[in-house]
């Protein structure tokens, strides 16, 4: 199997997943929950109900003059409602009015998020992505400086962080498109979710990393993208039994695991695709093109 032959096939096909995403990202951006703008968010169990309950509960906050966000189902009888922040006067009269226009309606949950915290919530987020990616490059850099000559261990840490890159890229274009054609909000669990698909991303680059690493030492003077080439397809089954096992016990939690965690799963599953076929085919194909340009330099 001749993966670093088909190396541009390969990028092509992660340019042609990315790519949407960043034209969504540019035209509709990222549909941010109150977590980010700040707002309040109510919860309802509603044991009985014949009509439409988003209808009902949308038009009775609309008399109240509440701008609603979303109307999400969490269960089989439970609602959550998030809107722009309201005083404790408003919440009263929402509360009373809801009890007289839905027979047994019952508040089970209330919070609110000033736009203050909002903004630390979103800095903080990026801190954290921008900080980890800063220390992974120098964690690689000197993990890998006994690699040999000509390689170099600079370069296994920005690949790393290339593939890790297409990873956030892919997964945060896919939220895009389903935040302006399916209403998916970005909360706090999707930053978890994306820090998460971080440190699996270069997991499992290391892992090709390491056995190139050592075939460089075991077969010194055989052509790099010949060494490159067989330690990919020799940690090829790993990753893939790796992931396939990450994967049965997401589509378990996606299947079993209710409607509060079904968008952080499938920020998990998507990212979780995304770095295993970044490991495999862009991250090792990376350092042959960056060693390749380098010998005709």
């Amino acid at each position: 199997m001749n993966i670093i032959k088909r190396k541009n096939i390969y990028f092509t096909i992660s340019l042609l997943v990315i790519i949407p995403g960043i034209v969504s990202l540019i035209l509709f951006g990222l549909r941010l929950s109150i977590d980010f703008t700040g707002g309040t968010m109510l919860e309802y169990q509603i044991s009985r109900l014949k009509v439409d309950r988003n209808e009902k509960i949308n038009s009775i906050f609309k008399s109240n003059k509440v701008e609603v966000s979303s109307i999400q189902k969490s269960s089989e009888d439970k609602y959550i409602i998030k809107t722009k922040p309201i005083d404790k006067k408003t919440h009263q009269k929402l509360l009373q009015d809801l009890s007289k226009e839905i027979t047994g309606i019952r508040e089970t949950g209330f919070q609110t998020v000033g736009p203050t915290i909002g903004k630390e919530t979103t800095w903080n987020a990026l801190k954290a992505v921008l900080t980890s990616s800063v220390l992974i490059v120098f964690y690689i850099a000197w993990a890998f400086r006994k690699v040999p000559k000509p390689a170099s261990s600079w370069r296994f840490g920005i690949c790393a962080i290339a593939a890790l890159l297409h990873d956030a890229l892919v997964l945060v274009g896919v939220f895009s498109l389903l935040g302006h054609f399916l209403n998916v909000e970005i909360d706090s669990l999707f930053v978890t979710a994306l820090l998460t698909v971080i440190g699996f991303s270069v997991h499992d680059t290391i892992v090709v990393f390491d056995r190139i690493r050592e075939n460089l030492i075991r077969h010194n003077g055989t052509p790099f993208e010949i060494v490159v080439n067989e330690s990919i397809v020799q940690t090829l089954g790993r990753s893939l039994k790796t992931s396939l096992t990450v994967f049965l016990v997401l589509m378990s939690l996606l299947l079993f695991g209710g409607e509060s965690t079904k968008w952080f799963v499938v920020a998990l599953l998507v990212g979780i695709a995304s770095g295993t076929y970044s490991s495999i085919f862009n991250a090792a194909p990376l350092l042959v093109v960056w060693q390749e340009w380098r010998q005709r330099q």
